[in-house]
């Protein structure tokens, strides 16, 4: 049944994903990257509606968290779920993501006309430069941010040192920050399309206000992160 439940949303996936690949030139030359973003979100419901199908739902907590001006959205990463719920979960997001995955058929087209913010993990102090000013412009244009400082996927039970990008982000936005946890990995584990059915919970915690000395900053944020994703994950094993 695993394999069936897994096989059966691969297939939708390509066939939704392909159907909306014939937008792409209407979206090219209008070139209105709201109205792509819109359209965007438009898909990730989709992608949503297709895992229920196949018995995975999400829900959120936490909302009341979320603050009315732009903020700088902390995530931690076990799964492609919150690479594609991004979308729903946070108004008009620019992600921070490797620019490898540009090179993703029709999902990638769309990340790029968005725009959001594509990393060269090899680009050193240029790559970081860009990263600065495409968040300055995002954030001045009203839209939030969203950044996964693990760097990759995750196991559920696994820590990770964050990257220093999220740090110079904080410094250099001025933005508040929002964890933003998941347990997804409980159920679509990391490179994989192994599929099982039940409840991601999405947690929003309070935000960290900015002008933190750097240590403290690092510290609140990851203890909060890392917190919050063991309890989600205990919680789901006392449910189970």
């Amino acid at each position: 049944m695993a394999r069936l439940r897994s096989s059966f949303f691969l297939v939708l996936l390509v066939v939704w994903t392909a159907l909306l690949a014939v937008t792409i030139p209407y979206f090219a030359l209008r070139d209105r990257p709201p109205l792509t973003r819109r359209f965007s979100r438009f898909w990730a419901g989709g992608v949503m509606v297709i895992l229920r199908l196949v018995g995975l739902s999400y829900r959120t907590i936490g909302e009341d968290n979320r603050p009315p001006e732009p903020a700088l959205y902390v995530g931690n990463h076990q799964s492609a779920f919150e690479t594609i719920a991004a979308a729903l979960l946070i108004p008009d997001v620019a992600i921070v993501l490797k620019e490898e995955l540009y090179r993703i058929p029709v999902f990638g087209w769309f990340l790029k006309r968005s725009p959001m913010i594509a990393i060269d993990r090899a680009g050193g102090a240029s790559s970081v430069k860009k990263m600065f000013r495409e968040g300055r412009e995002a954030s001045e244009a009203g839209r939030n941010l969203l950044i996964f400082p693990e760097g990759t996927r995750r196991a559920v039970d696994e820590r990770a040192e964050f990257h220093r990008g999220v740090l110079l982000l904080y410094k250099a936005l001025d933005l508040p920050v929002v964890p933003v946890v998941n347990n997804a990995g409980l159920f679509w584990p990391a490179r994989s399309f192994a599929i099982r059915p039940g409840t991601i919970t999405v947690s929003y915690l309070p935000s960290i206000p900015p002008g933190l000395p750097d240590k403290e900053f690092m510290a609140r944020l990851t203890e909060a992160i890392y917190a919050e994703r063991d309890r989600l994950v205990a919680q789901e094993g006392r449910a189970s």
